[in-house]
């Protein structure tokens, strides 16, 4: 999509504390050419002068139109949004309804970091991914295994014995990751599971754990990448025996990439068989989650 001076847009960034965010601002200058716009963000000033807003020349891949959307107000626990917050819009998942006598706030979680913070309704936006030119609900994205897993998870049959799962962690250190592992024995809403990778401390067996319901999922559906990842898109990385979501910062080839993790503000490298696309476990569903098209 092609941009004309005056249009308003929002724009993201490779830089470090501010990949994943959507900034609001207006395009003052077209190269199309270059494949490059001129931007002045609404909210976003300059170092040196308070009183100037920023202006910064972009690839085109970094710009989309802003989201049209119903400004009701109106959110549902475990919807998808996003939140205004240090003057760009950052997705987060809706965890709570906050009610008081003057207004309501709603509690939203953001799965990157395991932060929780709380919002007026003004400061929310249902979240929508700008893909191949066109506004996409990524909650309606299911992939055809979620049906089977939501229908699997009614008749109480999803986690048996021997099924194999994804199981995270509140531990420090842990926050956020996935390890692979195959259930042993199930009561209830508990589950004794046998690590893949993981072993007990004398490194002579696999660590076994037993977990509640809300540290345990399926193991994401066989969907791979279509060849490759594209710059900016979410991922997860197998590292330290565990997946961990993070963001591709740079493609080096076809076989290699660079994964920023915002929850410990680093870059490491990996390859293309470590890696595969971020996929959300919400109500016995699989949601792909966003990722910014570049062409």
């Amino acid at each position: 999509m092609d941009f004309k001076t005056g249009d308003e847009v929002e724009v993201c960034s490779n830089d470090e504390g501010f990949r994943g965010a959507w900034y609001e601002a207006k395009i003052v200058r077209s190269m199309p050419r270059l494949n490059r716009y001129t931007v002045v963000y609404d909210s976003i000033v300059e170092e040196t002068d308070a009183s100037r807003n920023l202006r910064e020349t972009v690839d085109a891949a970094y710009v989309r139109p802003r989201p049209i959307f119903a400004r009701d107000g109106i959110f549902a626990i475990q919807q998808h949004v996003d939140a205004f917050c240090n003057d760009g819009w950052w997705e987060g998942v809706v965890s709570g309804l906050l009610r008081s006598v003057r207004r309501a706030k709603y509690s939203v979680s953001f799965p990157s970091t395991g932060d929780v913070m709380e919002f007026l309704p003004s400061e929310l936006r249902p979240h929508l991914d700008w893909v191949n030119g066109e506004w996409v609900d990524p909650q309606t994205q299911v992939s055809s295994f979620a049906g089977v897993c939501s229908a699997e998870n009614m008749s109480g049959k999803m986690f048996r014995k021997g099924s194999s799962v994804e199981v995270s962690s509140d531990v420090e250190g842990f926050h956020g990751a996935w390890f692979p592992a195959t259930v042993v024995k199930s009561v209830r809403n508990k589950f004794l599971v046998e690590y893949r990778d993981l072993t007990t401390d004398d490194e002579t067996e696999p660590l076994k754990e037993t977990v509640d319901s809300l540290h345990i999922r399926p193991t994401p559906p066989g969907i791979l990448a279509p060849g490759k990842f594209k710059s900016l898109e979410e991922v997860d990385a197998y590292y330290n025996d565990g997946w961990w979501v993070g963001l591709i910062s740079k493609v080096i080839d076809d076989s290699r990439y660079i994964v920023y993790f915002r929850t410990w503000g680093q870059e490491i490298e990996f390859r293309y068989e470590d890696l595969r696309p971020h996929h959300d476990w919400i109500s016995g569903r699989w949601f792909r989650a966003s990722q910014v098209y570049i062409p």
